[in-house]
């Protein structure tokens, strides 16, 4: 049996205009584990400063954050809510295809992975093990990374590297690899645990975007004290 998360009645159709909480606050306050109230709230942010527009799914809470019209939004979701094969809300039609499609196409985007979304506090001290930093522009993940993050800093261990840089709404973020005849090791939950030493005072947690089909790193990150808070779409330039 699966648990039914959704609320009674429709969903409410709330959006926020420039004057409302800006998606880095919505960030910040889930960091503190302030969570978003799952009462089937549709959000229409402005796009963050950045590179990415994005989709973000809390638990009966999804957040739209791009520069489209708020109307032309919601009327979407309503046409998705008509259509749903059970006729009751559909809390997950921001997420389905048809949707990012949509808004892809009136963005000029191109639609990401659909990731789940894990979060971790900053940990003191130095990282689990010896790691170098990496500043060749021409390495693949260097390049790779800072296409997507600001404030980006790369580090090798044998057999791995991590990274950490400032992503979605300035958040921070994590990244890391282990070559193949590393894996099976717990090389990459210790990679993800450096992560949470590497960030600069003041920052609150690091961020990790992970497939779902991804059990390895999704277990990693878990091992490492990363929890599941959500999930998210990024739309970047093409």
């Amino acid at each position: 049996m699966t648990a039914d998360t959704r609320p009674p009645g429709p969903p409410r159709r709330r959006t926020d205009g420039q004057g409302g909480p800006a998606l880095a606050d919505l960030l910040a306050r889930v960091e503190r584990a302030e969570w978003p109230p799952p009462d089937g709230t549709f959000r229409v942010l402005p796009q963050p400063p950045g590179r990415v527009a994005a989709v973000v799914a809390f638990t009966a809470h999804t957040v739209v954050a791009a520069d489209v019209p708020q109307e032309w939004v919601l009327s979407l979701l309503d046409r998705a809510d008509a259509t749903h094969a059970t006729g009751a809300t559909d809390l997950g039609a921001p997420m389905k295809p048809a949707f990012l499609s949509a808004l892809a196409a009136r963005t000029g985007r191109r639609i990401g992975a659909l990731d789940q979304v894990m979060l971790a506090g900053r940990l003191p001290g130095p990282p689990p093990l010896e790691l170098t930093e990496i500043t060749d522009s021409g390495h693949p993940r260097v390049r790779r990374a800072h296409r997507y993050r600001d404030d980006v800093r790369v580090y090798g261990a044998d057999g791995g590297l991590v990274l950490v840089g400032r992503g979605l709404a300035g958040r921070w973020e994590l990244a890391f690899e282990v070559e193949p005849d590393r894996q099976g090791r717990g090389l990459g939950r210790t990679l993800a645990r450096a992560a949470r030493h590497l960030l600069p005072p003041g920052a609150g947690a690091v961020w990790a975007q992970v497939s779902p089909g991804n059990a390895t790193s999704v277990r990693a990150l878990q091992a490492a004290g990363f929890r599941p808070v959500g999930a998210e779409v990024l739309l970047v330039a093409p």
